[in-house]
């Protein structure tokens, strides 16, 4: 499974620098220069980084062969991605990769399973959407809500009030 770690936009200067919209909590070394890094679509990379700086707030990164505007143009809009299987787990035991999420079965305290995890979105708060049947319902991904993630069983338990899993509810 790929993971988008950026997404390439507008061009920086005339020298082939782009910016980069990071989307990794990791970008020290996910972009480190001399990393060579697969695209999507594949038929733009793979890209090697030349070289990153920050500027402003934003990443500026420029990738070999890629010495003008025009070429860094051409690479607008283009999703950066790595392999799910490059990333080592992390040492703390509450957190996960979204990947290692989506298609977990949600089950009750009781056991009785409700749905599936078919997404996880990042909006101020981590909320992952349940698949219920035809309809999606958002659950806050906190410890008090889901108290139990086994990954090797393939399920997560959600014990929240009545209600929350319920599509019906939902305004």
């Amino acid at each position: 499974m790929q993971l988008v770690i950026g997404r390439i936009g507008r061009p920086h200067g005339l020298r082939g620098d782009v910016s980069v919209e990071v989307r990794t909590d990791d970008p020290e070394r996910r972009f480190a220069p001399g990393t060579a890094v697969a695209t999507d679509p594949a038929s733009a990379g793979p890209l090697v980084i030349e070289s990153r700086r920050w500027h402003s707030g934003v990443l500026l990164v420029r990738f070999e062969g890629v010495n003008d505007r025009n070429r860094a143009e051409e690479l607008r809009g283009t999703t950066l991605v790595i392999d799910s299987a490059d990333i080592p787990p992390s040492d703390d035991p509450d957190e996960f990769y979204d990947h290692q999420l989506i298609g977990l079965a949600v089950v009750t305290p009781g056991g009785e399973r409700v749905g599936e995890v078919s997404d996880v979105l990042h909006h101020g708060q981590d909320l992952l959407v349940v698949r219920r049947g035809g309809a999606e319902v958002y659950v806050p991904f906190v410890k008090a809500l889901v108290p139990v993630v086994d990954l090797d069983e393939g399920l997560l338990v959600v014990d929240g009030p009545a209600g929350l899993l319920d599509p019906d509810e939902i305004a």
